[in-house]
């Protein structure tokens, strides 16, 4: 599989693939699909094939109309010293560095590849490495000014330009300039130092976003550098701190591509356009799923990246895949675009409809004890604790990521997220949020909605990142639970304190609507959740025991179903026929039909309780609820409401969540899912 082997693949495959992946209509016509929003030359991504192991950061550059990838970190995360050269379909080792590096950087010039320093675990490295993918060899010619690695590289006009980097004790501003047969030296400084920043070629111009900076925080500037006159300049600004991203160029157009906030482990799927001529920048589509540490070259057929590796939420990943400009940009949830069914927006959570992405998570129950600041972990097939971890202050509910790949728990006093890893049921390393008593996602992915309670405030915030995008203030009191509706162009949101329940327009970010519950301002709502045809939006109201019926529409109250005392709760059944209401003051749960809107039958737990949230198993056979004052979950049998089981776990059980469930996507809070 020689360079010139992977060129003419590339060339063969470009002529079955230059048409735009297809997407498929939502039934509602006056709503953009959320995972296809039209967006004029967006990129839109499609999986071509595989690496024959996980590579993570390596270098890259486009040769022999492919990508060379140089070094890296495999699935261990351990350095290796391969040189391989990928084309859509396949890849093959071509040549072997004089020893194992990552985060080395690395240029073309004249049919050579230059790679430039590198780490290898213990240290740093100055070497300046020319790698001829014709011969097979690799050759140490020359040194850096400084040992470095974290850096990144592009070529203009016959010179490599290496950008910033980290020496193992001291971080650079630098921009280093080499040419064959010269000396490399400092040509030009940034205006801080910088470490894994996206950089790429455009014209005479060298496009320098994000990356990482030495106060610990991601940097969203965009600058370039001209050769020519030795300038370095801001010319804008990315719509969330990256680091971490792939660049490459089309055009006059460069893209930064996937990346990752400040913190480890919150990989993006954006992609962005800067365009250099009119210094516009703005987001260009997604990738199908979220990844940093990244390859990406525009590989000679003009309009098309390729997309090789990278570290996802996961883990490190083979991929290989394409970006291409459409119509529109395709973000595959559950592994195919899809439409809403306005007759029952919960048709894709019927019975064991398990999406590819959760199908790898294990079977558990995740329960947040908020008074005692600990996660337990329930085996629903034994009734038995598996697993108990400490999390931030005041843990309110585990929420299921939209992209069904990651869990969280909201830290509310703790002022943070802890995200666990549904394939392992392990939690990972802290996120830092203002005040997330609750959480939730726009129907497009693109943003969580954290709701800060006390703040008054729902934050929407990069899904991956967690960086702030806009901050919505709210005209009311204790801003806790939401739903959104069928057509998901705008969501309600329960106000606990004061009676209220507020409308969102989810788009234009702006509230367009306050209700005024009717329970005298002495209201306390509480879960809110839509029915199967969207026509009426059911809030539970724990002071006046029963559910509102609102209009959302219009934004009116409808009518009124008495419940049981305390109630709290609401959650469909999987054949969505039944709604379940956790009646919390009494030890009950009602059961109502979607149908007659009325109360079918009630179930009582034996010696009471205090049934608070929880959800529905994925075969629908069971309803966890925890038992917010006494200490214990229930298990209830959905067929005739008898108790199964009564697990103590820590002190205040509140938001538990059932993982996985059925469903294409993940809305939010203890699982909405659609």
């Amino acid at each position: 599989l020689a360079l010139g082997t992977i060129g003419a693949m590339l060339a063969r495959s470009s002529k079955k693939t230059a048409a735009p992946t297809k997407t498929v209509q939502r039934a509602a016509p006056a709503h953009a699909d959320p995972v296809a929003q039209p967006v004029q030359r967006d990129l839109a991504e499609k999986v071509t094939g595989s690496l024959p192991a996980p590579l993570m950061d390596p270098s890259y550059v486009s040769s022999g109309g492919g990508i060379v990838l140089l070094g890296g970190l495999n699935a261990a995360d351990t350095s290796v010293d391969t040189v391989i050269a990928a084309a859509y379909h396949g890849s093959k080792v071509i040549a072997r560095l004089p020893s194992v590096r990552h985060d080395t950087a690395a240029a073309v010039i004249d049919r050579n590849i230059y790679v430039f320093g590198g780490g290898n675990g213990p240290s740093q490295l100055s070497d300046i490495v020319r790698v001829d993918p014709r011969a097979g060899r690799s050759t140490l010619i020359g040194h850096l000014p400084a040992a470095s690695s974290d850096s990144a590289a592009a070529a203009i006009g016959g010179t490599a330009y290496i950008v910033g980097g980290y020496t193992g004790t001291r971080w650079l501003d630098t921009i280093i300039a080499y040419r064959p047969g010269t000396t490399a030296r400092v040509v030009a400084h940034l205006p801080h130092t910088l470490r894994y920043a996206a950089v790429a070629a455009v014209g005479n111009r060298l496009v320098i976003a994000g990356g990482s900076l030495e106060n610990g925080t991601a940097s969203d500037s965009v600058l370039v550098y001209v050769p020519a006159t030795g300038r370095v300049t801001k010319i804008g600004t990315l719509p969330a701190p990256t680091t971490h991203a792939a660049a490459a160029a089309i055009g006059n157009v460069a893209y930064v591509i996937g990346g990752r906030g400040a913190s480890t482990g919150t990989p993006t799927t954006a992609i962005v356009a800067i365009d250099v001529a009119t210094k516009k920048v703005r987001a260009a589509g997604h990738l199908q799923s979220a990844r940093s540490d990244l390859a990406a070259v525009n590989f000679g057929f003009g309009s098309r990246i390729i997309v090789v590796g990278g570290k996802g939420a996961s883990g490190t990943v083979a991929t290989i895949s394409q970006l291409a400009p459409g119509a529109r940009s395709t973000s595959a949830i559950a592994g195919a675009t899809h439409t809403i069914d306005l007759t029952n927006v919960y048709a894709h959570d019927g019975a064991n409809k398990i999406a590819p992405a959760a199908r790898s998570a294990k079977q558990l129950i995740y329960v947040p004890n908020s008074k005692s600041d600990t996660v337990d972990v329930i085996n629903p097939h034994t009734y038995k604790i598996v697993g108990h971890f400490a999390v931030g202050g005041l843990p309110q509910h585990v929420v299921p990521a939209w992209d069904l790949k990651t869990l969280y728990v909201t830290n509310d006093t703790g002022n943070s997220l802890t995200p666990i890893n549904p394939v392992t049921g392990k939690p990972g390393a802290t996120i830092p949020v203002d005040d997330p008593y609750n959480m939730y996602f726009t129907p497009d992915g693109q943003y969580a909605i954290v709701v800060a309670e006390r703040l008054r405030r729902l934050d929407f915030r990069d899904a991956h990142t967690f960086q702030l995008h806009h901050s919505l203030d709210v005209p009311c009191t204790g801003v806790d639970h939401i739903d959104f509706s069928a057509d998901e162009k705008y969501l309600i949101a329960s106000c606990e304190f004061s009676g209220q329940m507020v409308k969102v327009d989810v788009q234009s970010e702006r509230v367009v609507g306050t209700l005024n519950l009717p329970d005298g301002g002495s209201g306390m709502p509480q879960d809110v959740k839509l029915s199967p045809d969207g026509k009426v939006f059911y809030v539970a109201d724990m002071h006046a025991g029963g559910l509102w019926k609102v209009d959302g529409r219009r934004f009116k109250v409808i009518g009124f179903l008495p419940t049981g005392a305390g109630v709290h709760g609401l959650y469909p059944s999987r054949d969505a026929k039944y709604l379940y209401a956790t009646n919390r003051g009494e030890g009950s749960i009602s059961v109502i039909s979607f149908r007659t809107g009325k109360v079918v039958t009630k179930w009582r737990i034996p010696g009471g309780g205090s049934p608070d949230m929880g959800g529905v198993s994925a075969d629908g056979k069971v309803l966890w609820v925890s038992g917010r004052y006494s200490g214990v979950v229930y298990a209830i049998a959905t067929r005739n409401g008898r108790l199964l089981a009564r697990i103590p776990v820590g002190s205040g059980p509140h938001g538990l969540s059932v993982w996985p469930q059925p469903g294409r996507y993940s809305l939010g809070h203890t699982g909405i899912l659609r």
